[in-house]
């Protein structure tokens, strides 16, 4: 059935209908929707004008005040809710209820540095609706007045369409913030994907590349996310894949699917062995003190005859090599000698690409591709289907897509995933699924704006109110799954006499505690308060009492663990 086309019942908006006819002649002087760069038609028209200092970068309306509203502290708190939690007193998964602006703010004490893998999926700017506050300065009372938490004339919550003259902006203005605080709480060999489409990933790639670093960015990853649609996307073609952006904290200490992404480049030598061995880079052979031995501090006989020592001077030190090692390495050729630039020698052994130390081959897993095919829209719709319902969340990512990204990057027990776009749960169901098949308690850290769904859609229907409550109950369903099948996997393996070296017997995390966003349990002082002498001897009083009369002693005591630095999984005893 087509759609019915809605009749424009206004005349002609004839300054509009010229500046399309001006947009035809001179595209490269429009910015975004109509509006016109003056100076950039002048350029274009061969005027002369006093551009002042040119240089390259990435520039918008906004993007000044984006480094206040980052550099502008959170007043707010994060409060405990036993009641929405699953083993809130042991479990060191995280839910935050709230806006990931402030909760970003909030983790940047306990969590900086710690977040090992990050996978973002923002809304995508494709002219529909995105919820996120207008005033960028002043999210927490915006959240505050959308949740019902004070009284407000009206919800501060906004949208954004394509007809919007600031339409790129306004999504620009809400991501920039977001991405700086998150790259904070990246671990030195975190990384971070990013789902994005055609409307906004040229944009979002010079964004991240300014806040990661250009020499970060890792990889455009295209993702085939329908199986036989895509006729409406595009007039001239049928659009069926979406990006991936890929980027690290830092790239030269990034791993991808076990394979040492920079140091490819560190093998540039060569040698009579290279067919078999590869191409080869020096490591000094001498070590410091610090792992002194004995055994390990003998002479070499350079290629002049004389006996090089480990140690040079007064300092102690030795081989990496035992005595026997080295022969074989001279020997084999995994041994070279070099003067430095004083003329001393200098020993080496050679780090091939493909054998060990041990000229044994290395078993090297092959780069994966950069185009993903596997997995779909309509798996992703499927999955949550049989947890929760038909039709209760439109186009969740599939559990196996987000499963997949997470193989890629080796773990241990422990790190940390985060997602501050929670959506449907979809990162927290993958992260548990994927600890079941590896046996890894990888913990993660979601974050969802309580979002009002449509009184007409299907999850209102069934009892939902909130995305963030969509998103509580898939987790809890798919926790109920992953520790039926851990149940079954124990059962299978009950009778067999390596029941340990199958690592079943592992006590999976399948909990998490839900946090809410909330003002501080302690009194603000007011900073805008006017300079009159009994004014703020009246506000003085009040302060007597800094906490909250309504404020709970366990909330108090979050705050302070979070505003202390402390992890919000922090074992508590009374």
């Amino acid at each position: 059935m087509s759609e019915i086309q809605k009749q424009d019942l206004t005349s002609m908006n004839i300054a509009e209908e010229q500046l399309r006819k001006l947009k035809e002649l001179f595209p490269e002087a429009f910015t975004e929707g109509l509006s016109v760069d003056w100076d950039k038609l002048r350029l274009t028209l061969g005027q002369s004008i006093d551009v002042g200092k040119e240089r390259y970068g990435m520039n918008w309306p906004g993007k000044a005040d984006c480094f206040k509203t980052i550099q502008q502290p959170s007043i707010a708190t994060l409060f405990p809710a036993r009641d929405e939690s699953v083993d809130f007193d042991t479990t060191e998964n995280l839910f935050i209820e709230g806006d990931n602006l402030e909760v970003l703010k909030l983790l940047q004490k306990s969590y900086l540095g710690k977040i090992k893998f990050m996978y973002f999926d923002p809304p995508y700017n494709t002219g529909k609706d995105f919820i996120y506050p207008d005033n960028y300065s002043e999210s927490l009372d915006t959240y505050l007045e959308y949740t019902g938490q004070v009284d407000a004339d009206g919800k501060k919550f906004g949208t954004n369409t394509d007809t919007d003259g600031r339409f790129h902006s306004k999504w620009l203005n809400m991501m920039y913030p977001r991405l700086f605080l998150a790259k904070n709480l990246l671990s030195a060999d975190g990384v971070i994907f990013i789902s994005i489409s055609d409307a906004e990933v040229d944009n979002l790639k010079k964004m991240c590349s300014e806040i990661f670093g250009e020499e970060n960015f890792i990889a455009q990853l295209a993702w085939a996310n329908k199986e036989g649609g895509g006729g409406s996307d595009s007039k001239y073609f049928r659009i069926k894949h979406e990006y991936i952006l890929c980027y690290g904290k830092s790239k030269e200490s990034a791993f991808i699917n076990g394979v040492d992404i920079s140091n490819e480049d560190r093998y540039s030598m060569q040698d009579e062995y290279f067919e078999k061995r590869g191409p080869y880079y020096l490591q000094k052979l001498n070590q410091a003190s610090i792992q002194y031995s004995k055994s390990l501090d003998y002479p070499i006989l350079s290629p002049d005859g004389d006996e090089l020592l480990p140690a040079q001077g007064d300092k102690r030190a030795c081989w990496r090599w035992g005595r026997e090692k080295v022969d074989w390495g001279l020997s084999t050729g995994f041994i070279e000698f070099k003067k430095d630039r004083d003329g001393i020698w200098q020993v080496y052994s050679k780090q091939y690409l493909y054998v060990d130390n041990e000229d044994n081959p290395i078993e090297r897993k092959n780069r994966p591709l950069g185009i993903i095919e596997e997995f779909s829209s309509t798996q992703g719709s499927k999955q949550i289907e049989q947890l929760i319902g038909p039709k209760v969340f439109s186009y969740p990512k599939p559990v196996d897509l987000i499963s997949y990204l997470i193989s890629l990057i080796p773990f241990s027990d422990n790190d940390y995933i985060l997602d501050i776009f929670s959506g449907s749960g979809t990162t927290a169901h993958s992260v548990l699924e994927s600890n079941l098949k590896d046996k890894i308690n990888r913990r993660f850290i979601c974050v969802q704006l309580p979002e009002q769904v449509d009184e007409k859609s299907e999850a209102f229907k069934v009892g939902f109110k909130t995305i963030s409550e969509i998103s509580r109950t898939r987790i809890k369903k798919a926790a109920e799954l992953v520790k039926s099948e851990l149940e079954n996997e124990k059962a299978k393996s009950s009778n067999q006499l390596n029941f340990a070296d199958n690592n079943i017997d592992i006590n999976l995390d399948l909990g998490f505690k839900v946090f809410k966003l909330s003002k501080s349990n302690f009194k603000i002082w007011d900073s805008t308060l006017e300079k009159e002498p009994e004014v703020i001897q009246a506000k003085l009083f009040e302060h007597i009492q800094h906490i909250s009369p309504e404020a709970e002693q366990e909330a108090i005591l979050y705050e302070l663990l979070l505003k202390s630095g402390f992890e919000l999984t922090t074992p508590i005893e009374k």
